[in-house]
């Protein structure tokens, strides 16, 4: 079994594309076997398998942070960690927590248990980050049914007011949320990712500003217009009236998907991410590859080219 091969956190990485497919199979398989007879939470977990796989190959953990809400979602976060054994005590006396608990792992960086805290304790961890000039990602997951909390709301607020990189990834099942995640969001969430609409806004914007005088007020005038517009298309938008920028949906199942899609992000920002794996494939996605071998640098070599990640096989 491929889920034999993950003993720790970033095993995950060592695997090929097609593995990862037969993994997650193999994941919701063993869910079911033993949440059928120790107990526990089966439809939240088997709905977050490859969102989970995909933010595995995405982060570095420990380092990095990744914060469920409610927690009740995090049993393939367990499995990727190196805690399957854990899974015959699952919820009882003395065994394994059903959630996220920091005295069973370091890759579990906050306990939860309550709704709607997720974004909280990531604002928190972020804050902290800019404190004391550490580097790392802080990543948040949270359900539509947990948003709707006040603390979730309040939290919104204040993100908007960070000065450095807080990803919130909302794991909408169709319970509630509003419309603007729907058929239209999807194709203008796949069109506002592109590489052409983003090479685009940047070009139109940068040009613009360096107009004398009249620069910066055609570009104003070009954010009330647009903002306009979504307002007219998507009247949903509570995020970006909050200063955030959603970009969404994707469909959790596809892998290559949500990595396209936090590249992509992170590229549109400006931002520099570092994807650290034992897959030489992924490479190809990169701008600049550094090859580290014990501790030490052998080599490092610039990508011109990138290679999308949909047309990437690992």
């Amino acid at each position: 079994m491929i889920l034999e091969r993950i003993q720790k956190e970033n095993d995950i990485k060592e695997l090929s594309d097609e593995e990862l497919k037969i993994l997650a199979s193999e994941i919701r398989q063993f869910l079911i076997e033993k949440i059928s007879d120790t107990g526990g939470h089966l439809a939240s977990n088997l709905g977050v398998v490859e969102l989970t796989m995909a933010l595995h190959l995405f982060l570095d953990l420990p380092k990095d942070k990744l914060i469920w809400d409610v927690g009740h979602q995090s049993y393939t976060h367990k499995l990727l960690t190196g805690r399957k054994e854990g899974f015959d005590q699952l919820r009882k006396y003395g065994g394994m927590s059903g959630f996220p608990k920091r005295k069973e792992s370091e890759c579990d960086c906050f306990d939860t248990g309550h709704s709607s805290t997720s974004i909280s304790a990531g604002l928190g961890y972020a804050h902290a980050r800019e404190i004391t000039g550490e580097d790392y990602k802080v990543v948040s997951v949270i359900g539509d049914g947990a948003l709707t909390g006040g603390m979730a709301f309040e939290a919104l607020n204040n993100a908007a007011q960070l000065n450095s990189n807080f990803i919130i990834v909302l794991n909408d099942n169709n319970m509630s949320i509003s419309e603007n995640v729907g058929g239209l969001s999807t194709y203008l969430a796949g069109f506002r990712t592109a590489d052409a609409y983003r090479d685009l806004k940047l070009g139109v914007m940068n040009s613009l500003n360096k107009i004398p005088v009249y620069g910066d007020k055609m570009v104003e005038r070009i954010r009330r217009t647009k903002s306009g517009i979504k307002q007219l298309f998507i009247p949903g938008m509570l995020f970006e009236e909050l200063g955030i920028i959603y970009l969404g949906p994707v469909d959790g199942g596809d892998i290559k998907g949500i990595l396209k899609l936090l590249q992509d992000t992170c590229r549109s920002m400006g931002k520099t991410v570092i994807v650290i794996t034992h897959n030489q494939a992924i490479t190809a996605m990169a701008d600049r590859v550094i090859h580290i071998k014990s501790g030490t640098v052998t080599d490092m070599a610039l990508n011109p080219n990138p290679t999308p990640v949909e047309r990437i096989e690992w």
